[in-house]
């Protein structure tokens, strides 16, 4: 498949898991729960998520579109499998469930499969390629942060 179809198949699976992952978090950042936690002073205004996330998902796919092209193994998708069931799964176990520490546990396995992408495919190009993750992968430190603190301060 060409390079370009491989990037609107990923921003489509991509943008498609972002508007699940919001529908499953309900009213999420404007619930009362979540209003009357403890913040991070470092929290950033609400503006920035829908403009991080849709930075970090046009990098992302961009990213896996050039990884899928050379790297089609079935460990391959199944990672990209895995982030996509963590990434979901943490808005609806977080914000809808309101489970703290679950939701600790599961942004830390997501950034550690991000990280894992970064690490691990260097090849050539991708060396360069990995640089795209860079959005993706300082935005989940960020988000584990927030939800460390929330954790411990409420």
């Amino acid at each position: 498949m060409k390079t370009a179809k491989l990037i609107i198949l990923f921003l489509v699976i991509n943008f498609g898991c972002l508007a699940l992952g919001s529908w499953l978090m309900d009213n999420g950042p404007q619930s009362q729960w979540y209003l009357n936690l403890n913040k991070a002073p470092w929290t950033p205004p609400g503006w920035v998520f829908g403009v991080a996330w849709s930075t970090i998902m046009i990098c992302f796919s961009v990213y896996l579109a050039y990884l899928f092209k050379d790297f089609q193994s079935q460990f391959v998708k199944i990672l990209f499998s895995i982030q996509i069931i963590l990434n979901v799964s943490w808005n609806y176990v977080f914000f809808n469930q309101h489970l703290v520490f679950l939701g600790l546990v599961i942004i830390s396995l997501l950034t550690l499969v991000i990280g894992y992408f970064y690490i691990k495919y260097q090849l050539d190009y991708m060396k360069r390629m990995r640089y795209l993750l860079l959005p993706y992968l300082i935005w989940l430190l960020l988000a584990t942060s927030l939800n460390t603190y929330i954790f411990i301060n409420n």
